[in-house]
């Protein structure tokens, strides 16, 4: 498959400076790419094909860029209008990459993430298999991340509780035979090395005061500090396990220490797999 690199990692950048917004989402984008590559290649599907759709997932948000953070952050429950205005993100980002050069290769999964098997989804009420297999793919595995990941107004979910919620929705919201080969990665282990991590080897921590994940560098030690943006919290970070714990030890109020931050090693595994 030959794909223009350089625009396809502007591109790719981008997806990740509109998730920066969200301190709760970090390294989700990365995650909803590496389960849909797993998941399309359990299908059977080719190589290229493989590649393709898990490019789509990782750019499949790209029109929150469009939605206040008041509304996209909020903790509480969404009122019924600002419900309507989070629904309005894929028309959004399908009208943002419409005239890009790419498009074709992701504007199915950024379109129909959101559409539902019984036709109950939106922003246009497919049924079936007028949803494409791309967009079918990463609804599957963009609701299974979003359950196993902490957010603003809940702790994640384990692996095995967000695979049962999978096929509580199956043939409604889900399509049957994605379902069950989730399941089966699941059970195998073969999604756990994503789970909770922001790129490949990057696990994420959880600001031990008010929730957010933080992405850590690779060359992470025991007792490297790390900043909270939400909370603007200076934290500790010990190894427990062969993962990382933080632990409040203060606050900040240097802007340097609060800047966000790209996942640039998320972006270069994605290219590397090109």
């Amino acid at each position: 498959m030959e794909i223009d690199k350089p625009l396809l990692k502007s591109l790719l950048i981008m997806a990740d400076i509109i998730e920066a917004r969200d301190p709760y989402t970090g390294g989700h984008v990365w995650r909803v790419s590496q389960f849909a590559k797993l998941l399309a290649a359990k299908i059977g599907l080719p190589e290229d094909e493989v590649i393709r759709i898990s490019i789509a997932a990782y750019l499949h948000d790209m029109g929150k860029v469009g939605i206040p953070d008041d509304i996209l952050q909020k903790a509480e429950a969404l009122t019924d209008a600002e419900y309507a205005i989070i629904k309005t993100h894929p028309s959004i980002g399908w009208k943002l990459l419409s005239g890009h050069p790419l498009a074709d290769l992701v504007v199915s999964a950024v379109k129909e993430h959101h559409e539902r098997i019984d036709g109950k989804g939106y922003p246009n009420g497919l049924r079936g298999e007028e949803i494409s297999l791309t967009a079918q793919i990463v609804s599957v595995v963009d609701a299974f991340d979003a359950m196993t990941s902490t957010r603003s107004y809940r702790k994640g979910m384990s692996v095995d509780l967000a695979l049962d919620r999978l096929h509580e929705s199956l043939g409604t919201q889900f399509d049957a035979r994605l379902v069950h080969d989730m399941c089966e990665l699941g059970q195998a282990g073969d999604l756990a090395h994503i789970v909770g991590h922001a790129a490949a080897g990057i696990p994420i921590v959880t600001c031990p005061h008010c929730g957010p994940v933080i992405a850590i560098p690779r060359n992470t030690k025991d007792g490297d500090i790390i900043y909270c943006r939400a909370c603007h919290g200076q934290l500790e970070l010990h190894q427990v396990d062969g993962t990382f714990e933080a632990e409040m030890i203060g606050m900040t109020d240097d802007p340097r220490n609060l800047e966000p931050r790209i996942n640039e090693a998320g972006v270069e595994h994605v290219m590397a797999q090109i």
